[in-house]
């Protein structure tokens, strides 16, 4: 049986398109089928959402977090962030330490986020592959996976030299870790010339999983997430990425106005953030909630990181709001939320805006979701409900939870 959803009356405001003011959006078992004006055809058995006096956006995605694998209130024990015994872990998958039942999720719906890549952390020159997902919806995390194929992190600067220094071994310098990165790439690539040859010749190959991953990024199929704040880290990022030719993403990025223009030359896009935080090391001497919109201004595509828990993620919007108190354009604070992160990382066919055949990840907050009073009303993840009305004027909105959707009243018999 179809599942049609109708959401009216509200300013829908797809973001990869002009807001249209007592907008209609139509969604058909999960996937957006219709945006439009007060005339659009609703379904006659569709559910009717009135978001009249509302405004209607793409659910937010976070472009660079640990949601999951940085367990809110759970110590060491919930802590899987980073597995620091080995500078090359390529290997090592975000996915595999992913707790959905963490408290962040509920925080990421309550602040409009949908979905959220999530990125082994920035201990090791190479962390792993990323992975994005839905921030609510299965009863395990592989029903909310989006895309296994994002991209592998990376880091530069002062955390791999200090926790590889510390262990008084290669690398404890930038000079250690850039040519932690080279080796790894050229192994990468001599193991893909042998995979071929082997393949050519029907000869059998032992499969290296490490190498495995480096060359899907050799070859386009996974981008390049590198952790670097200062513009020395982010110049040497470019010069790799331009000896081995992948697609470099630059995350963090505090420094990039620096170097604003080279990177708008250049067409590598910036995750920036996080920014509610203080200068808690060197290479964060020279950060600013200002430095966004210098990068933006210099025709860089950028998306917002609450780089999750270091900042809580429900306060994504929050740094938006800040980026365009600090000179950010309000319209550019949205697609950095929305379209800009989804295309920067491949997922732009599913989530992002407001289009016919994306996801219907669709949240209807009480106003402009810029302006610092505004709150989530709705919230919907592939057309399911995730979010609903407060029952009264003193009560939060409420969440969904994970057992309604599943037939259970509680977990608990």
């Amino acid at each position: 049986m179809t599942d049609f959803l109708a959401i009216t009356g509200g300013r829908v405001v797809p973001v990869s398109g002009e807001p249209i003011e007592n907008g209609t959006v139509v969604v058909t078992d999960g996937v957006i089928s219709a945006v439009g004006g007060p005339e659009t055809p609703v379904p006659d058995d569709a559910r009717v959402v009135d978001a009249a006096g509302s405004w209607v956006l793409p659910g937010f995605i976070e472009a660079h977090g640990h949601l999951g694998v940085h367990e809110g209130g759970e110590g060491w024990s919930g802590d899987d962030t980073n597995e620091m015994t080995d500078p090359n872990g390529a290997r090592f998958r975000a996915l595999d330490g992913i707790d959905i039942e963490e408290v962040g999720f509920r925080d990421a719906l309550r602040g409009g986020v949908t979905t959220a890549v999530i990125k082994p952390g920035s201990g090791n020159p190479i962390g792993g592959r990323t992975v994005a997902i839905k921030t609510w919806g299965g009863r395990t995390v592989d029903e909310q996976v989006l895309s296994l194929d994002v991209s592998v992190k990376s880091a530069l600067g002062e955390n791999p030299k200090r926790v590889y220094g510390d262990k008084k071994q290669t690398p404890s310098t930038r000079l250690g870790v850039a040519a932690v990165l080279r080796e790894a790439f050229v192994n990468a690539r001599n193991y893909a010339e042998k995979r071929a040859a082997a393949a050519t010749k029907g000869e059998p190959f032992d499969r290296d999983l490490t190498h495995e991953t480096l060359a899907d990024v050799l070859d386009g199929r996974l981008a390049w997430d590198q952790h670097c704040h200062r513009h020395d880290d982010i110049a040497t990022a470019i010069r790799i990425a331009e000896e081995f030719g992948y697609r470099l993403v630059v995350n963090h990025g505090t420094e990039g106005h620096k170097i604003a223009d080279v990177l708008a030359e250049k067409d590598i896009p910036v995750i920036f953030g996080p920014m509610l935080t203080s200068r808690s090391k060197v290479e964060l001497r020279d950060r600013g909630i200002g430095n966004l919109a210098l990068i933006a201004a210099a025709g860089v595509k950028v998306a917002i990181t609450t780089d999750h828990p270091v900042v809580p993620i429900e306060q994504l919007r929050l740094q938006a709001i800040l980026a365009v108190r600090d000179g950010l354009p309000a319209k550019t604070a949205l697609e950095a939320l929305t379209v800009n992160p989804a295309s920067i990382l491949g997922l732009e066919a599913r989530v992002g805006a407001l289009e016919v055949g994306r996801d219907a990840d669709i949240v209807v907050w009480s106003g402009d979701p810029l302006a610092i009073d505004s709150d989530v009303q709705h919230a919907f993840i592939a057309g399911r409900p995730v979010v609903e009305p407060a029952a009264g004027d003193d009560e939060a909105p409420r969440i969904v939870d994970r057992w309604e959707r599943f037939g259970r009243t509680s977990w608990i018999r």
